[in-house]
């Protein structure tokens, strides 16, 4: 085993301890979160026992940190990833007058997606029903619109802000004026 990987194994127990203190979380809570024992996160954080990978990994996701950060020798410094405007991803195609920008990184496709909408005077965007238990978030800034959910018919102003269920049919049309508005699906 060389140097480095001495010095990683030396200190991956501080940055585990680091991480979990960062966040205000007990033993208790990061036993709960990655399903390993309270008794085992407190001997890895004291350098008493090595984590296997898997154990290190359900740490990491439950720490919600980055598993090779964790174990680079450098330490890591705060990012900012900027999306420039031109560079959002776009669905133009999707419904009638309606332009999609896709604000949420990839990885959160089905879990917690957060999209841009504008809609065109008299546009639509009519949708399926999601996926069990999914909920949209609609907050209208420009424009007005009527929301169906199911059943269920609502009107919404500039400053609005609707929630409701996307495991049914559901549509967003502007009534009055070309619509901008922030949606939020989550559980899609």
């Amino acid at each position: 085993m060389t140097e480095n990987n001495d010095k990683i194994l030396t200190q991956l127990p501080a940055r585990l301890k680091e991480a979990r203190q960062g966040q205000g979380l007990s033993l208790d809570a990061v036993a709960k979160l990655s399903g390993v024992s309270r008794s085992m996160v407190s001997q890895i954080e004291r350098g008493e026992s090595s984590p296997t990978i898997a154990t290190l990994w359900n740490l990491t996701r439950a720490l919600q940190v980055d598993f090779a950060g964790l174990l680079d020798g450098a330490p890591t410094e705060a990012q900012i990833e900027v999306l420039r405007s031109a560079a959002v991803p776009t669905i133009n195609n999707l419904g009638s007058g309606c332009r999609i920008r896709i604000l949420s990184p990839p990885e959160e496709a089905g879990h917690h997606e957060v999209y841009e909408l504008l809609i065109a005077e008299g546009g639509v965007l009519d949708s399926a029903p999601h996926t069990r238990g999914a909920r949209e978030h609609l907050s209208v800034f420009e424009g007005a619109v009527e929301i169906t959910s199911g059943t269920g018919t609502e009107q919404l102003q500039a400053g609005d802000t609707a929630r409701y269920a996307a495991d049914v049919p559901h549509a967003i049309r502007a009534t009055a004026g070309p619509v901008r508005a922030f949606l939020v699906v989550q559980d899609a």
